[in-house]
């Protein structure tokens, strides 16, 4: 990677979630964030496995609700955000969040999804108010994270065709649209294509290197590739039902891919 000049330089973090110190998820990690620092920029690593994460959310995590109340997890984690009353964990991973120009997802597919501890640093860190809510702008557009890129680094198990068109785990874009859509363009993040390491149960020296290869390249365009062209839902494209009005998809054009722009 070339090296950033000061005006280039930008803050990174790096989420990643397996239980193995010496993985390939690990390695990956580590070769990201010299990569990274090597070109100047600023980057902070959340080793959730390391940290000890707790997964589930409870009433710990909001320290002033009442133990004898029901706990209505949107309600008081929304009045927890706004408080600043949070648990310290999640204040500490929100501020990183905050910091941030770009999120790295550095994760092992486990059944067509994340590790639990990286579910559960979504589903802890991404409170209601901070992520989305009536306090940040609206999702699907500018949103709550808005100027951030993002990135989702995975290593899959399976062979690369059984994620292609009319492969039996279906199409790598639909998979990861839970993510790619659902979390990262839902709060602003700008996703970009994800990098992915197929074949991953063993992965020899010679691919690992080609691998690493290809992921400084991705990392090198970090914050000038162009994103996915997910729909804005303020764009016009989406009525007030928050349905995709007819006519604006392309002929032909089906199932989650209605939801993104052409390109060019």
């Amino acid at each position: 990677m070339t090296e950033a000049t000061p005006r280039q330089r930008k803050k990174i973090l790096i989420v990643t979630a397996h239980p193995e110190p010496d993985s390939l998820n690990a390695a990956l990690t580590g070769f990201a964030a010299g990569e990274l620092r090597a070109a100047g920029h600023e980057v902070r690593v959340s080793d959730l496995y390391a940290m000890k994460w707790k997964a589930g959310v409870d009433a710990d995590d909001f320290p002033d609700h009442a133990i004898d109340r029901r706990l209505d997890v949107l309600a008081v984690s929304g009045q927890a955000t706004l408080a600043g009353r949070l648990a310290p964990d999640i204040a500490a991973e929100q501020e990183k969040v905050r910091w941030s120009d770009a999120v790295i997802l550095q994760f092992p597919m486990w059944w067509f999804s994340v590790p639990a501890l990286l579910k559960g640093w979504i589903d802890r860190v991404f409170t209601f108010e901070f992520a989305h809510g009536p306090s940040v702008p609206p999702p699907y557009s500018e949103g709550a994270l808005a100027g951030r890129r993002a990135l989702l680094s995975v290593t899959i198990g399976a062979r690369e065709s059984a994620f292609r068109e009319r492969g039996i785990h279906g199409a790598l874009p639909d998979v990861l649209f839970p993510l790619q859509h659902g979390l990262l363009w839902f709060t602003g993040m700008a996703p970009l294509e994800p990098f992915t390491v197929y074949d991953a149960i063993d992965v020899p020296e010679g691919r690992f290197a080609a691998a690493k290869r290809e992921y400084g390249q991705r990392l090198a365009g970090l914050f000038t590739d162009e994103p996915v062209p997910f729909r804005s839902l303020v764009g016009g494209d989406y009525g007030r039902d928050m349905r995709l009005r007819p006519g604006v998809a392309a002929p032909g054009t089906s199932g989650l891919g209605v939801h993104l722009r052409p390109r060019g």
